[in-house]
């Protein structure tokens, strides 16, 4: 059993501290979010729950699943009549033969319905069994106010999620090596199977990737019914934010605002930590305690507006057993915000405590006898 203590923080050494803002930008955007990739901090946020249309930013799911699966058996894909579809294309045609993971990337750049469709029968058999595992999926990402029902993002009223459930959905393809290569390409060139001399150049439609230097991928998206709709990434100094815009007519400009004021909200923190003199009870050791603490600074990037709200959580045993040495774990300092670890720091024994030496057995006849030891 552990001890856990838990204060906030009452010191902080800040370093590079600029003006602190506690209210974001606006935007064009019926609903948005500016996500910590890494650790969930929402930054900026306008009716981020709010149940919409998301359009062809649904294609970041159906790409992660596609990559997914061809990372185990990247099938040649024949195009059939049935994935035909309306909207955007990659310009497949009936018998052409491309790979999954060249379907992945035609939907990805070109935002082809045909290759999502493609892409659906193929792993699933049918759409209705690729909107399940689409769902699925979403699931064990925590997307919990989505439903998917088409591969593309073509309306349809049980279709919906989101901006800060897409902005979940984004992070994690994001830590998908094979899809952040592909989102973040300005275009793809594709070789196709069938026929042999067919070769075909996809441009990226992600025009932030020209526009903003630290973008590094993201998915355009736009139907009538659910206006302009566009889900990115960005990366500076080891931050990587994600920007969710539904329905916003002015997405570009909405997604370079948020950017530079999410970016700009950060600040280095040291958390020293080293003061602290912990004394942990031992069990069968010449010694009642050993002494510990941490022996390192702790630092990390948060949002300046958000320092109040980090929390220090200390773990410590009940007791140890000996024998104990020095530099051994024997505890931790975790820092959190909104319940995510930011960061942590182990306790470690400050010296070295042998076990206990046995006693002779008359002594510990005695011992039992007048209760001493």
């Amino acid at each position: 059993m552990k001890r856990v203590l838990s204060v906030f923080l009452c010191s902080v050494i800040f370093v590079g501290i600029g003006v602190l803002k506690t209210e974001a930008l606006g935007t064009s955007a019926e609903a948005h979010v500016l996500l910590d990739a890494d650790n969930g901090i929402v930054l900026s946020e306008n009716n981020k729950d709010k149940k919409m249309k998301m359009a062809s930013t649904t294609k970041i799911m159906t790409a992660l699943i596609a990559l997914e699966y061809a990372a185990k058996d990247n099938k040649t894909v024949t195009f059939t009549k049935d994935m035909v579809a309306e909207g955007s294309s990659m310009y497949l045609r009936i018998g052409d033969r491309v790979k999954l993971t060249d379907l992945a990337a035609g939907m990805m750049m070109a935002s082809g319905n045909d290759a999502a469709n493609a892409i659906a029968l193929t792993i699933s058999g049918s759409f209705e069994e690729f909107a399940e595992l689409m769902n699925e999926r979403a699931d064990k990402i925590g997307m919990k106010n989505t439903n998917f029902v088409t591969p593309s993002g073509l309306d349809d009223d049980n279709h919906y999620s989101t901006a800060f459930d897409m902005a979940l959905l984004m992070a994690e393809a994001m830590n998908n090596q094979s899809f952040l290569s592909l989102t973040s390409a300005s275009e793809k060139t594709v070789n196709f199977v069938y026929p042999e001399d067919k070769v075909s150049v996809y441009q990226n439609h992600n025009r932030l990737l020209k526009m903003y230097k630290s973008c590094t991928g993201g998915k355009t998206g736009y139907t009538k019914a659910a206006g302009r709709c566009l889900v990115t990434s960005a990366e500076e100094d080891g931050i990587r934010l994600i920007a969710v815009t539904l329905n916003a007519p002015d997405d570009w400009n909405d997604h370079i605002s948020l950017y530079e004021y999410g970016f700009s909200s950060y600040l280095t923190a040291d958390f020293d930590d080293r003061n602290m003199v912990f004394e942990i009870p031992l069990t069968g050791a010449e010694e009642s305690f050993v002494t510990a603490s941490v022996d390192e600074v702790m630092a990390f990037k948060v949002p300046a507006n958000r320092i109040k709200d980090i929390e220090k959580n200390i773990f410590l045993p009940q007791f140890v057993f000996a024998p104990v040495n020095e530099g051994d774990i024997v505890g931790k300092i975790t820092y959190t915000l909104d319940g995510r670890e930011l960061a942590k720091t182990f306790i470690r024994a400050n010296s070295t405590v042998m076990e206990k030496k046995q006693r002779g057995f008359f002594y510990r006849l005695f011992s039992l006898i007048f209760n001493r030891e």
